[in-house]
C-alpha cells in the first residue's frame, strides 16, 4: 500500500511539475486543493504530499493558512540564484577544463546539440528547451567530476527552471541556441569569465523585467 501511494504521489507530482514547467500553471497561480483533486481525480492527502515534494524542488511555495502557489522568483531570488550558479558553475568549468586537457567532454557537446535541436523545433516547445538547457549546464558541472559541486548545483535545478520560464518572453529561441554554442566555444578557449557574464546577463534581464 505504501508503494502504491508513493507511486500515486510521484505520478501526481510529475503531472503538476509538467504543467508548471509548460506554463499551464503560471508563476504565482494559487493551487486550489479542491479544484486540483477534482480535476486530477486524487485524494487530498496525495495532492498535499505531491505539493510538498514540489515545494522541496522550489517549484511551489506553501504558506500557512494561505495554501500553495506556483513559485515566482523575485529580484532578490534571481540575484541569489545568479550568485550561487556563478560560484558553482565557474569553478566547475575551471575544474572540467583542468581535468580534461582544456576541452569539455563529449556529454557537454551532446547536451549542447540537444539544446540546439530543441530550439530548432517547429514550433519550439519551451518546456523541452528548458529541460535541455538544464541538462547542458548540469553537463558542464558534471564534467568537473566533483560530486559535492554537482549535488549543490542539482539542488537549485527547480529554481533554475522557474527562472527560465520568466526568461522565456525576453529571449528568442535563436538567441538561446547561439548564446550557448558561443559559451561552450569560449569555455574551450579557457574564457571562463564568459560563463559568469552569460549568467549575469540573463539574470539582469529577468530582474529588469520585474
Amino acid at each position: 500500500m505504501t508503494t502504491a501511494r508513493s507511486t500515486t504521489v510521484d505520478a501526481l507530482a510529475a503531472t503538476l511539475r509538467r504543467e508548471i514547467l509548460d506554463g499551464e500553471l503560471p508563476a504565482g497561480a494559487h493551487l486550489v486543493e479542491l479544484e486540483l483533486c477534482e480535476r486530477l481525480g486524487v485524494a487530498r492527502h496525495s495532492l498535499r504530499a505531491a505539493l510538498r515534494a514540489l515545494a522541496g524542488e522550489g517549484l511551489v511555495r506553501i504558506e500557512p493558512h494561505r495554501g500553495a502557489r506556483v513559485a515566482r522568483l523575485d529580484a532578490a531570488d534571481v540575484t541569489a540564484l545568479y550568485e550561487l550558479r556563478a560560484a558553482l558553475e565557474c569553478e566547475a568549468a575551471r575544474l572540467a577544463l583542468e581535468r580534461h586537457a582544456g576541452r569539455l567532454p563529449a556529454p557537454v557537446h551532446a547536451a549542447l546539440a540537444e539544446l540546439e535541436r530543441a530550439c530548432a523545433a517547429h514550433p519550439p516547445v519551451w518546456s523541452a528547451i528548458n529541460a535541455a538547457h538544464s541538462r547542458l549546464h548540469m553537463a558542464i558541472v558534471a564534467a568537473a567530476e566533483s560530486p559535492r559541486i554537482a549535488a549543490a548545483h542539482a539542488a537549485s535545478d527547480g529554481e533554475l527552471r522557474l527562472f527560465m520560464l520568466q526568461l522565456e518572453p525576453l529571449w528568442t529561441v535563436e538567441r538561446m541556441a547561439s548564446d550557448h554554442a558561443a559559451l561552450v566555444a569560449a569555455l574551450e578557449r579557457g574564457e571562463i569569465a564568459v560563463l559568469r557574464e552569460h549568467l549575469r546577463e540573463s539574470a539582469a534581464a529577468v530582474v529588469a523585467a520585474g
